[in-house]
C-alpha cells in the first residue's frame, strides 16, 4: 500500500530512500548529502532537491552501475510516490488549450504545467507532491478532474516559460488580427460585411517569437524539414524527423500566413508574390553558436501558401563515409573511383535518399588547395566555402548545360552538376569527362544498372557511355534502431531470408532487434537514420555490354559479378548488425530478382 505522499520532497528523505531501495550505500550517501546540500542552498533561483542529487553524479552499486541522471532519479520517484511518471514532450502538447487553463504566474506559483486536456480530465505534471492548495481550485474553474503525475522539474521549469510565452504570441498575433476570414488567399474565399480586413504583420514582435521558437525545436527535435500548412480553419505545422512526418502544432491560419511573411522577408522573397512557387535561403545560429542553413519553397495551395523549410546541418558534410552508413569494402572502392583523373560518376536514388549529402562529403574530402572544384546546382543545396558553386537561374536562361559550358572556362579539375536531366546536359557532362575532368552528377532511378538504360534513352550514344562512365552508386535512407531501447526479438519471415541464403550465402542472423521506445527516442523506437549503398564499378566486362540495345537483366547480372551487392542485399547487412529492422529495409527496396 502506498504511504501518504510527504508534503514537500527533501534532500534528507530522498537520501533515506535510495539507501534503502540499495540503490547507494550509506557511506556513500553520506559523502553526497553534504555536497547536495551545498548544491540546494547555493542555488539560484532555488533548485528542486531531485536536481540537486543528480548534480552529484551518483552511481547504482548493483549492476549494471547506471548513472543516476534527473530523468532516472524523476521515475524512481514517482514510483515512490505512488504517481504516474511523466516524460514532457513538447511535441504532443497543445499549448494553446493547456495554457488557457491557468495563468503563467500560477502555474510558476505552484510549480505545476497543464499538460493534456480532455472534456472531463486534467493532466497536471507536477514535481511536487504537495498539490492541496491548488487542485480543488483548478478542478473547481476548469470543470475537469485532476489527473497528477510527476515529471522532470527541470523540464516543467522550462517549458511552463516557454508554452504560456507562445501561447502568449499566438494569442496576441490573432487578437490584433481582427477578423480573419477576409484576410486568406484561398479558392473558398468568404467576404464578411463590415469585418475589419486586417493582417497580421510580419515584424510584429509576437510573430518574430513564433519564428525563432519553432525553429529552435526543429533543431532539437532533429527535423530536417518544416512544413507550414494553411488549412480552411486551423493551419498545421508539422516536421519531418527520421523521414516520417509527424504533426506537431497548430495555428489560426491568420497566424499562419504572418509567420510564411516573417520567413519569407528574412529569405529576401517577394512577400507580395502568393500566386507562384517561390525560393528562398536562410542562414540562422542556434543559442549554441552552431550556424544552420535552412532552404525555404513555397507553392499556393487551395487555402494560401504552403510553405517547406529544409534544414541543412553543416556537420552532416564533416562526416566520413563510414559514418555515413558505407560498409569497410564499398568505402574502398569508393575511394579508388573518386580519385580517378577523369570519368563520371553517378549517384542514384529519390528524393530524400541522402545522394546531396554523399556527394557533398565526397567534394569536401576531395577539394584540397592543388584542385578547382565547381558545382552547378538547382538550388545550392547547402553553401561550402571549399567549392565554387553555381545556381542555375532559368530566368535567365542559365541551364545545368550552359552552366557546365561556362565551368569549362573556368580551369575546372572537379565538376558537380546537380542532376542530369536532359540530353544537352548529358552531353556536356560526357564532354567534360573526355576533356580530362571528374564529373560527378544523381540521376533518378531505381538501382544502379537501370542510370544506364536512362541515359540511352535520353539519347546519350552508347560508345560515349562507355567512354567516360566510371561508377554508378545507388542509395536510400532507413532508420536505425534507437541505441538506449532496442531489444532482442524481432522477426523476419523465412521466405525473405531464403533467397539470402540460398543465392548470396548470408545467414539469418540469430540475433534481431525490434524497437521498443524511450524517452531519447520520442517512443517510436528509432533514433536517426543511415545509408543503403550499391556500388557498381565500371570494369571492361561491364562496358562491353553497354549496347544500344543493352539488357538491364544483363547489366545487373555483370554489375554483381564485380563485385555489386543490391541494396536488399545492404538492408540485410545492417539488419544482421542490429542496426535497423526488416520492415525499415523493406519498405525502401527492390525485391531479389
Amino acid at each position: 500500500m502506498t504511504k501518504e505522499p510527504p508534503k514537500k520532497l527533501e534532500l534528507n528523505q530522498i537520501f533515506t530512500w535510495l539507501i534503502k531501495d540499495g540503490i547507494i550505500d550509506k557511506s556513500e550517501a553520506k559523502a553526497n548529502y553534504t555536497k547536495a546540500l551545498g548544491i540546494f542552498n547555493n542555488a539560484a533561483p532555488p533548485m528542486h532537491p531531485l536536481a540537486a542529487v543528480a548534480q552529484c553524479k551518483l552511481k547504482e552499486v548493483a549492476s549494471p552501475h547506471r548513472m543516476l541522471t534527473l530523468d532516472w532519479l524523476t521515475e524512481w520517484m514517482a514510483g515512490k510516490l505512488g504517481l504516474p511518471f511523466y516524460r514532457i514532450d513538447p511535441l504532443k502538447i497543445d499549448f494553446t488549450r493547456v495554457a488557457d487553463v491557468m495563468s503563467a504566474n500560477y502555474a510558476s506559483r505552484f510549480n505545476i504545467l497543464p499538460v493534456e486536456l480532455s472534456s472531463t480530465e486534467l493532466t497536471v505534471a507536477s514535481a511536487e507532491p504537495d498539490m492541496s492548495a491548488w487542485q480543488a481550485e483548478i478542478e473547481k474553474l476548469s470543470r475537469r478532474q485532476i489527473k497528477l503525475v510527476f515529471a522532470n522539474p527541470l523540464d516543467i521549469a522550462q517549458y511552463t516559460a516557454q508554452f504560456f510565452a507562445l501561447a502568449k504570441s499566438i494569442k496576441g498575433a490573432h487578437k490584433h488580427s481582427g477578423q480573419d476570414l477576409a484576410t486568406r488567399n484561398n479558392f473558398e474565399q468568404l467576404v464578411e460585411m463590415g469585418a475589419a480586413n486586417k493582417q497580421v504583420d510580419a515584424n510584429d514582435q509576437h510573430i518574430i517569437n513564433i519564428v525563432d521558437w519553432l525553429w529552435q525545436y526543429a533543431f532539437d527535435q532533429r527535423a530536417s524539414d518544416i512544413h507550414l500548412e494553411p488549412k480552411r480553419d486551423m493551419s498545421v505545422i508539422r516536421f519531418r524527423i527520421d523521414g516520417i512526418l509527424h504533426q506537431v502544432y497548430q495555428v489560426p491560419a491568420v497566424v499562419m500566413i504572418a509567420m510564411t511573411a516573417r520567413i519569407k522577408l528574412l529569405g529576401r522573397m517577394d512577400v507580395i508574390e502568393k500566386r507562384r512557387p517561390l525560393d528562398g535561403r536562410v542562414k540562422t545560429k542556434t543559442p549554441g553558436g552552431q550556424e544552420i542553413e535552412l532552404r525555404l519553397s513555397t507553392m499556393p495551395t487551395a487555402f494560401g501558401e504552403k510553405m517547406v523549410m529544409r534544414i541543412f546541418d553543416p556537420e552532416v558534410i564533416v562526416k566520413t563515409l563510414p559514418e555515413l552508413g558505407f560498409p569497410e569494402d564499398d568505402a574502398t572502392r569508393w575511394d579508388e573511383l573518386t580519385k580517378r583523373p577523369h570519368g563520371i560518376i553517378l549517384v542514384t536514388g529519390p528524393t530524400g535518399s541522402g545522394k546531396t549529402t554523399t556527394l557533398y562529403t565526397t567534394l569536401k574530402a576531395l577539394a584540397t588547395s592543388e584542385v578547382n572544384v565547381c558545382t552547378v546546382e538547382d538550388p545550392i543545396e547547402m553553401v561550402e566555402g571549399s567549392f565554387n558553386q553555381m545556381q542555375v537561374q532559368h530566368g535567365i536562361d542559365l541551364s545545368f548545360a550552359d552552366g557546365v559550358r561556362a565551368l569549362m572556362r573556368q580551369d575546372p579539375d572537379i565538376i558537380m552538376i546537380g542532376e542530369i536531366r536532359d540530353l544537352e546536359t548529358a552531353e556536356m557532362a560526357i564532354q567534360s569527362a573526355l576533356t580530362g575532368h571528374l564529373v560527378f552528377s544523381t540521376l533518378h532511378t531505381n538501382d544502379a544498372p537501370s542510370s544506364v538504360m536512362r541515359l540511352l534513352e535520353l539519347g546519350v550514344p552508347y560508345y560515349l557511355l562507355e567512354a567516360t562512365l566510371i561508377g554508378i552508386m545507388a542509395q536510400r535512407l532507413v532508420r536505425t534502431l534507437c541505441k538506449h531501447c532496442k531489444t532482442v526479438g524481432g522477426e523476419i519471415a523465412d521466405d525473405i531470408w531464403s533467397n539470402l541464403v540460398e543465392n548470396w550465402g548470408i545467414p539469418k542472423p540469430k540475433t534481431i532487434y525490434r524497437p521498443v521506445g524511450c524517452p531519447e527516442c520520442r517512443q517510436t523506437g528509432f533514433r536517426g537514420r543511415t545509408g543503403l549503398y550499391e556500388l557498381l564499378t565500371v570494369s571492361p566486362a561491364f562496358s562491353k555490354q553497354i549496347q544500344p540495345e543493352a539488357d538491364i537483366h544483363a547489366l545487373r547480372e555483370q554489375g554483381i559479378q564485380d563485385g555489386l551487392k543490391p541494396l536488399r542485399i545492404a538492408g540485410a547487412l545492417k539488419i544482421a548488425e542490429g542496426v535497423t529492422t526488416a520492415e525499415e529495409v523493406l519498405k525502401v527496396t527492390a525485391a531479389l530478382t
